[in-house]
């Protein structure tokens, strides 16, 4: 082995442990390891950015704009209403994540499939008296699990899709992974139905307890035009939010209080929830709700740039001791005052005649530049604005949906490629205003795009420098190994990696080894390749493999043993019918 080859070695052991055992970013490492491939002169500039340059990480970037429009327009939210349904038990409840999940995810990004759903399953798990860790980490399974099914299911198929087409002009079709993806769905899909609820803790999550929280009153009305009018406020979803509860109904001039589920909505009414401050975001995601003050209206601010906002008032504010009325607050600060809190507790009765105190928390909707503008003055002592509290335009929510069909279709049917299929999609996103350019941009998640890119530098280091093919020949120097076993160990080798890094940088990695040792017996690339394409997906035994994983992590309250407990028995059972059913629809 030359030294070209045991330096590129050495700096992709760097990496891995790099990735496994610091808390550096991935996207430092990955181009720290680049730029040391590239001084020593092994990789040539062109080479060490050839990542960058790659159809997949441009498919991905495309389809993060694509994600956006689907989540400001609420589509999801909007999916995930209808499909849930509501479950009675567990077993029920399992079902109805795991099959609309995996189905969805396979044709958007799973990642934001889960952001979605995680407020939905929290509420199912009020509602059946069930912690949310016995539904929160089958959900992730699930989206991992459909996201194999598709050329789009997840930014893996599409990294290794890069690879085949620059590297061997192949190129995977939309459907084309379905021939392993749909069984490894089924056969997951069993596996957590039988065993999840029992192998799962019964613990609850991480949320804030609403008694230590800010506490708000928030009032919303029934859209006259909406979807909410004649349902039960348990089928609208109302009866147990993450962070609130509906304390009263005033409906024709009467308060109806302590209402029981099964209570029908009916247009004009106006509903009093009492909650955290994020309740008023849940609420602004449901399609069929509108604020109760028609001050809100009267904001000249368009509807993509509002945010919710929190803000302290000051001892130099200037309608200190007036009512909200007589200080003038909207035209003063064009925003609209939602509810008001002291002392941690909400005041009730009418907003407009509250006199406003020094200490006075405001829930206020408001431009999203307003915390820049009043963080240093002194009218307020403190102003956050809440998380994506960007009301939803669900009026743009078919043509979003209509969008994605048409991409699927166009890709699907061979007409136009993924990566210019995703293009268009992207660009219709913007034309049609399901996402503004300034919030699409920050969807698109660059430190990903870098990993992913960077990663294809080594890659290439391995392959040139031979030591692709110095770590396949002592694969295949194994005495009596036969293309399936072979299969085997690339499969499990694709796993480990996929645990300790990201899956992208496994897939990167792996590629030109699999590759190698597909040569070295001489054998087709193909099966081999597809193996590392599911392997480096079949990230259950951390959380750290997979972004889903992570995000479940506090919800649910997990710990690390949960992943292995449950993650380990199903990657035995995908691995095993994944290496069984590969070589044959791509034989050797």
């Amino acid at each position: 082995m030359t030294w070209q080859a045991v330096y590129a070695l050495m700096v992709v052991f760097a990496v891995l442990g790099g990735l496994a055992f610091t808390r550096i970013a991935a996207d430092v490492i990955v181009m720290a390891a680049m730029a040391a491939l590239l001084v020593v002169g092994i990789l040539t500039p062109s080479e060490a950015l050839v990542g960058f340059a790659n159809p997949g990480v441009m498919t991905i970037a495309s389809l993060y704009v694509v994600a956006a429009g689907l989540k400001e327009t609420g589509a999801i939210k909007w999916l995930a209403m209808r499909v849930l349904g509501q479950p009675q038990t567990i077993g029920f409840a399992l079902l109805r994540v795991l099959l609309p999940a995996s189905s969805l995810s396979a044709f958007m990004n799973n990642t934001t499939v889960v952001a979605m759903f995680i407020p939905a399953i929290q509420d199912w798990a009020a509602r059946l008296k069930l912690p949310p860790s016995k539904l929160l980490l089958p959900l992730s399974y699930a989206a991992i699990l459909g996201g194999t099914c598709t050329l789009i299911g997840t930014s893996t198929n599409l990294v290794i899709n890069g690879l085949l087409q620059s590297q061997k002009d192949v190129h995977l079709s939309m459907f084309e992974l379905a021939w392993v993806g749909l069984p490894l769905v089924a056969a997951g899909a069993l596996f957590l139905y039988l065993f999840a609820g029992r192998l799962l803790p019964n613990r609850q999550g991480a949320l804030e307890q609403l008694e230590l929280a800010r506490e708000y009153s928030v009032e919303v009305l029934v859209d006259p035009e909406g979807p909410l009018v004649g349902k039960t406020i348990a089928d609208a979803g109302l009866r147990s939010l993450a962070h609130g509860y509906l304390a009263d109904i005033e409906r024709n001039g009467r308060l109806l209080t302590a209402v029981p589920p099964e209570t029908e909505l009916l247009k004009g009414d106006v509903l009093v929830f009492i909650g955290a401050p994020e309740c008023a975001r849940e609420l602004r995601e449901l399609n069929g709700l509108k604020p109760a003050s028609g001050d809100v209206h009267k904001l000249d601010i368009a509807h993509h740039h509002r945010c919710l906002v929190e803000a302290v008032i000051g001892p130099d504010f200037g309608g200190l001791y007036q009512t909200v009325k007589e200080s003038r607050f909207r035209s003063r600060y064009q925003a609209v005052i939602l509810s008001i809190s002291r002392d941690g507790r909400r005041l009730s009765g009418k907003l407009g005649s509250i006199q406003l105190q020094v200490g006075d928390t405001l829930l206020m909707e408001t431009a999203q530049d307003f915390v820049d503008q009043y963080r240093y003055r002194k009218d307020f002592l403190l102003v956050s604005a809440l998380n994506d509290s960007t009301p939803p335009n669900f009026r743009k929510a078919p043509w979003a949906l209509g969008v994605l069909a048409a991409m699927v279709i166009a890709s699907a049917s061979g007409l136009v490629s993924i990566l210019e299929a995703a293009l268009v999609a992207g660009g219709m996103m913007l034309a049609l205003r399901c996402v503004p350019a300034s919030k699409a941009r920050r969807y698109v998640d660059l430190s990903v795009l870098v990993v992913i890119a960077a990663s294809f530098a080594l890659g290439a280091a391995l392959t040139k420098t031979g030591a692709a093919a110095a770590v396949a020949g002592t694969i295949t120097m194994i005495d009596g190994l036969s293309p399936w076993m072979a299969l085997v160990l690339i499969y499990v080798l694709t796993v480990i990696f996929t645990e300790l890094i990201t899956n992208n940088a496994a897939a990167v990695l792996m590629f030109p080894i699999a590759v190698a040792v597909a040569e070295g017996l001489g054998v087709d690339f193909m099966p081999f390749v597809i193996a590392v394409t599911i392997a480096a997906s079949a990230s259950f035994m951390t959380p750290l493999g997979y972004q889903t994983n992570l995000m479940v992590l506090g919800p649910g309250g997990y710990r690390f043993t949960d992943y292995l407990r449950v993650g380990a028995p199903l990657s035995l059972v995908v691995g095993a019918i994944a290496v069984s059913i590969i070589p044959m629809v791509w034989s050797f």
